[in-house]
């Protein structure tokens, strides 16, 4: 039988393409699995197959457990127990006794058949997880198999199966047996179950790769794609940049006639491409963006990373676009908040601004109307501008002299003083008093967040009850009530 051992683990390592030692522990596991069967016992059994003459051995086992972790005589045993077979075990340890084989045989051999083929599965699944693991982001070809309530399966090759599922599809693509089809390898799955490959074709990510393919001067490090945006099976977007100052990126992506731009959107499923000219310059990387639409103005503010785009009113519908997509398109690409606007709506947002802006001059500076208009007027957005400016800036103001102008700073840097005290006070109001820190059951986390919540002092705390308390903050009411009595201690100190 060592013999047959042998000829099984050569002939089935040859037919699969997997390592013997693969085949070895299947049969080792199969053999281990018989002797279970033929004892009719739930035993921990171990078979060890001599790799070069095919003869093996067996060998019960039993693991040292806990005595309260015990719950299986024919697998473990008791640390008593144990000591008695050996001082020097300890937890964990394991004990093995040799026992009869049983034969490979017949019975043996079937009983191995299902055990080697699923090694054999997973050792062959295993392989193409190490082919492709580090293929991510790569574009795969292949030809469908089938397609199952939207999902698409592909055979990407030497019988490896790829998926497509519906969610990474392009919408209402139309997509039969024995077409060829492309995808983005997004994910290797190492469970058994289900293809090992998931590609997706409705990622920005798989257009980039195919203009990648397509445009031979992006590879050569001539032309560099700063970014895309997919209404997948719509519309698209898709930001170049040209490191060569002869070379046009634009009538390179788009190619002979449109033939490269085509070829892409023929993969995508006709869906209509904008390349769009990268500019380090956000107001005109952000009017790029836009087109086709003609843009008027453009106010950029930083802080709230928006940007408010004005354009005529007869071209207010091709700015938004079908559904809102040019715009949304637009602000994917830049990674901008987009607001449209007509011209007329614009001016009255900035008339509406700038009158904030008066209001809140005439106030904290103590200056007129006239005044306070022209800051505005001038380009001064904030107290901090008028406070730090460089002094020759409001000097050039007409009626500016250094007296107003020093006067003018004096008040700005007093009025910053006042509402940094403020703020400071209003988070010294959120701030736990020192009692609350110095409960023993409390934490400064709970604490900040008891303060934040009105519960500053220790006092604030011995008022609630309990029900209350859990009302605040996420805890057992076994803790909250007994922090509540800590908090009362001192009510009777």
């Amino acid at each position: 039988m060592s013999r047959e051992i042998l000829y099984v683990a050569e002939a089935l390592s040859n037919e699969k393409g997997v390592s013997r030692d693969v085949i070895f522990e299947a049969i080792e596991l199969a053999l281990a699995s018989a002797t279970r069967k033929k004892h009719m016992k739930d035993m921990d059994v171990r078979v060890d197959i001599d790799r070069t003459t095919g003869t093996y051995d067996s060998f019960r086992r039993w693991t040292v457990v806990e005595d309260e972790e015990f719950e299986s005589e024919d697998r473990e045993l008791t640390l008593e127990q144990a000591k008695k077979e050996d001082p020097d075990l300890e937890i964990g340890d394991v004990i093995e006794e040799e026992m009869e084989s049983v034969e490979f045989g017949r019975i043996a051999a079937q009983t191995a058949k299902q055990v080697i083929l699923q090694k054999v599965r997973e050792a062959e699944r295993e392989q193409v997880v190490e082919m492709f693991e580090d293929r991510i982001g790569e574009v795969l070809s292949g030809i469908v198999k089938r397609v199952e309530r939207g999902h698409v399966f592909i055979d990407v090759g030497s019988g490896i199966e790829a998926i497509v599922p519906r969610e990474h599809g392009i919408p209402r693509e139309k997509v039969k047996r024995g077409d060829r089809l492309k995808g983005l390898l997004i994910e290797v799955n190492r469970l058994n179950r289900g293809p090992i490959l998931t590609l997706s074709r409705k990622s920005p990510e798989f257009m980039i790769e195919l203009f990648k393919v397509e445009v031979p001067e992006i590879s050569q490090g001539f032309l560099e794609i700063k970014g895309a945006a997919r209404d997948p099976g719509h519309r698209a977007k898709i930001a170049v940049f040209s490191h060569d100052r002869k070379l046009d990126p634009i009538g390179a992506c788009v190619g002979m006639r449109g033939s490269r731009v085509m070829s892409v959107a023929n993969e995508l499923g006709g869906e209509r491409i904008d390349i769009i000219l990268w500019d380090e310059n956000t107001a005109q990387f952000m009017i790029n963006a836009m087109s086709p639409a003609e843009i008027e103005s453009i106010v950029v503010d930083e802080e709230k990373n928006t940007i408010d785009v004005a354009v005529n009113e007869a071209q207010l519908s091709q700015a938004i676009g079908r559904g809102g997509q040019n715009v949304r398109l637009a602000s994917e690409l830049t990674g901008w908040e987009i607001n449209v606007l007509t011209t007329a709506q614009a001016e009255e947002k900035n008339e509406a601004e700038a009158m904030e802006f008066v209001k809140e001059y005439e106030e904290k500076l103590d200056v007129d109307e006239d005044m306070a208009i022209m800051l505005v007027q001038e380009g001064f957005s904030s107290i901090e501008e008028i406070a730090y400016v460089d002094e020759s800036e409001l000097l050039n103001i007409d009626g500016f002299d250094e007296d107003l102008v020093e006067e003018l700073r004096g008040r700005a840097r007093d009025a910053l003083l006042t509402q940094m005290i403020a703020k400071e006070e209003k988070l010294e109001d959120k701030k736990p008093a020192d009692d609350m820190l110095g409960l023993d059951l409390m934490n400064d986390k709970l604490a900040y967040i008891l303060a934040d919540k009105g519960i500053r002092t220790r006092d604030d705390l011995a008022d609630l009850a309990t029900d209350e308390l859990l009302e605040l903050v996420d805890m057992e009411e076994s803790e909250a009530s007994d922090l509540i009595m800590e908090a009362r201690k001192h009510w009777f100190e």
